[in-house]
């Protein structure tokens, strides 16, 4: 078989086992909880399509929410989530989250250093309160170089399949790129705990990734009998061990 048969292959046997896992899941009536995070283009669309392509329709949330209204930006920071969270037998994405006050809030000036100072000591007692209530958190950051993130914007532009990746803060990503790296960094510094670990995906090569999304996944929900292997440490690795790791 050629690169993209073996993919091909290696995705439909991931995404069996993904429903295989998801029905003892319910079964089991747990309380899943994805978050991806990461630099704009580095994959998070394309992943949890790959993740939600065979799910149950009924029990599983894809959240992706818009600009906060004004009566939103008056609330306690994590109000507006917090309706989107699980309850038993479901498995909600957060395709960005709470975690926009740590990355493109503080870097676009969208929020006030204070406000960003108070979010990353109130993060840890929130994430550590979901996993009290029985939520199991998976936190996923999306690494990215800056000539694959520049390669995939421009290609944006030039798709008319991709008009709704398009953004305003596109051209930022790139002009911007060592204050979100500096603010990715305190994140992970400061938002990886015991509770609510980050993991670390490399996504230059994206068909990899998401393969390697999904393995990183069903190891950590753990469904007896699965045989899934967890991913290479080399390219999936977690947030404490990022120094010197991630792309520059």
């Amino acid at each position: 078989m050629g690169k993209k048969d073996d993919y091909e292959a290696e995705l439909e046997a991931l995404q069996i086992e993904l429903v295989e896992t998801q029905h003892w899941s319910i079964e089991q009536g747990q309380k899943v909880l994805i978050v991806f995070e990461g630099r704009d283009s580095a994959g998070k669309d394309g992943a949890i399509k790959r993740i939600t392509e065979y799910a149950s329709p009924r029990q599983t949330r894809v959240v992706a929410l818009p600009k906060p209204t004004e009566r939103e930006t008056s609330q306690w920071y994590f109000q507006r989530y917090v309706p989107h969270l699980p309850a038993a037998g479901e498995w909600v994405i957060f395709n960005r989250s709470w975690y926009n006050r740590a990355g493109v809030e503080p870097v676009m000036g969208f929020c006030t250093p204070q406000q960003h100072e108070q979010f990353l000591k109130d993060v840890p007692h929130f994430e550590t309160m979901l996993r009290g209530s029985g939520i199991q958190l998976i936190k996923i950051w999306l690494d990215i170089s800056k000539a694959e993130q520049a390669k995939r914007l421009a290609e944006r532009v030039d798709d008319p399949l991709k008009r709704f990746k398009v953004s305003s803060l596109d051209a930022e990503a790139q002009k911007r790129w060592d204050a979100y790296s500096a603010a990715r960094d305190r994140m992970l510094s400061d938002c990886h705990t015991k509770h609510g670990p980050w993991t670390v995906v490399a996504t230059d090569d994206k068909k990899t990734a998401r393969l390697n999304i999904i393995r990183h996944i069903l190891t950590e929900l753990k469904r007896p009998g699965s045989k899934v292997k967890r991913p290479d440490r080399d390219v999936v690795f977690a947030a404490d061990d990022h120094q010197g790791r991630l792309n520059p």
